[in-house]
């Protein structure tokens, strides 16, 4: 006698490979942010606005790109040497598209962030 729900679909425990696979590609694009100190913070949002073409994955990649563009352009028209409110914007522009970025890159389409409306007969 077959089983009601194929092997396949059973509910239960995952293996830890498929843990591991399901998690290693979030955590190679949170890595392109911090090995590239922000410069390339735009990467980990453009590959989920393209993978899931939401509005809202679109405006985070536009964001972390204005960052990105307001750190090079600060980086450029500053002294070397800069000292108060100059080095906390400095600061504060490394840490949005460094670490902001790799937090979106590991927490957006997280699986329990992933509903979707209708789908489950809900709306």
């Amino acid at each position: 006698m077959k089983p009601a729900v194929p092997h396949a679909v059973e509910a239960g425990p995952r293996s830890p490979l498929a843990m591991v696979m399901t998690v290693t590609p979030r955590a190679l694009l949170a890595a392109v942010p911090v090995v590239t100190l922000g410069m390339l913070s735009f990467v980990p949002s453009l590959v989920i606005a393209a993978r899931r073409g939401r509005a809202g994955d679109w405006a985070a990649c536009a964001g972390f790109a204005a960052a990105n563009v307001a750190w090079v352009l600060w980086a450029a028209l500053t002294p070397e040497e800069t000292r108060g409110a100059e080095f906390a914007a400095d600061l504060l522009l490394v840490l949005v598209t460094t670490l902001g970025a790799a937090a979106h890159a590991l927490f957006a389409g997280a699986p329990w962030r992933t509903h979707r409306a209708g789908a489950d007969g809900t709306a």
